[in-house]
């Protein structure tokens, strides 16, 4: 029947090794992923954290020739190949305003730039000990049928991310990714529960290789609405991951298990008026 399947797409994750400071040849292998991707049938395609440049910096002075703006050379690029393709890619980059840069990721497709994020939540480690920290609000973009929210590695941590995003009616939360050892629990667990809590699918998009003592551990992955893994990629290989996404699934937060008898709605049976210390500082 016509139209049976307009709610559904596929999405791909590139996990891929990435080049410290060697944007264009980072782009290039970007360029050839995005077609093998489509190729695959994929509409939405998610690259790692800092995917154009690299992550493990030892200042800003030495990072800073590898960023750029948004809109920019790179985000062109893709953009104009996105077009070609007819589909969407978000990827990771540090992000040049001004003086100031970001660690950020941008959502590109055959209209150029159509959204961006600054990371929010910076650890002490990589170029994160340099950068701004992301100065706006978590927003959800569309990507053909999909609306997307965007978030960066470490904000995965933080469940407030995704619920506001989830809240704001994203389809699907994408954490492009650079987690080292001891990310393990994020990428094999806390994407499941972030996709589960809010009835989204979720993909947490991450890098694999070396750089400056720092090992990336992989383990990409794509979750469904119910919390079950629809793909995951190794820990130690480059890989393309692909899962149909249905974004009427995701859409229906009623959840009626036995009818008249067990009934839940994430949203609807939320208690905010209880949940003022969340957004309280901390001591110290």
């Amino acid at each position: 029947m016509p139209g049976m399947d307009s709610t559904k797409t596929v999405v791909a994750g590139v996990q891929m090794d990435v080049e410290l400071g060697r944007p264009q040849a980072n782009l290039k292998r970007m360029l050839d992923a995005l077609h093998e991707a489509a190729g695959k049938g994929a509409k939405i395609v998610v690259f790692p954290e800092c995917a154009l440049g690299g992550y493990c910096f030892e200042s800003l002075d030495e990072a800073r020739p590898h960023a750029e703006p948004l809109p920019g050379p790179s985000s062109r690029r893709l953009a104009d190949a996105c077009r070609e393709l007819g589909v969407h890619a978000v990827f990771g980059l540090l992000e040049t305003d001004g003086e100031r840069v970001f660690n950020a990721c941008a959502l590109v497709g055959p209209d150029g730039l159509e959204g961006s994020y600054r990371k929010i939540h910076l650890p002490h480690l990589g170029i994160d000990r340099f950068v701004a920290p992301g100065d706006r609000p978590f927003r959800v973009h569309g990507a053909g049928i999909v609306r997307v929210g965007m978030h960066i590695c470490y904000d995965g941590s933080f469940p407030e991310a995704g619920r506001i995003m989830a809240l704001d009616g994203a389809d699907i939360l994408v954490l492009p990714t650079n987690w080292p050892p001891a990310g393990e629990c994020m990428a094999c667990h806390v994407m499941n529960a972030r996709a589960m809590e809010n009835v989204v699918y979720a993909m947490a998009v991450n890098r694999i290789g070396w750089e400056r003592g720092f090992q990336f551990i992989g383990l990409s992955r794509i979750c469904a609405p119910d919390g079950s893994t629809l793909a995951e990629a190794a820990h130690d290989r480059e890989a393309i991951i692909t899962a149909e996404i249905d974004v009427a699934v995701a859409r229906m937060k009623r959840l009626v298990r036995v009818p008249g008898k067990h009934m839940i709605d994430r949203f609807k049976d939320r208690r905010p008026e209880m949940y003022g210390r969340l957004v309280e500082r901390t001591q110290g």
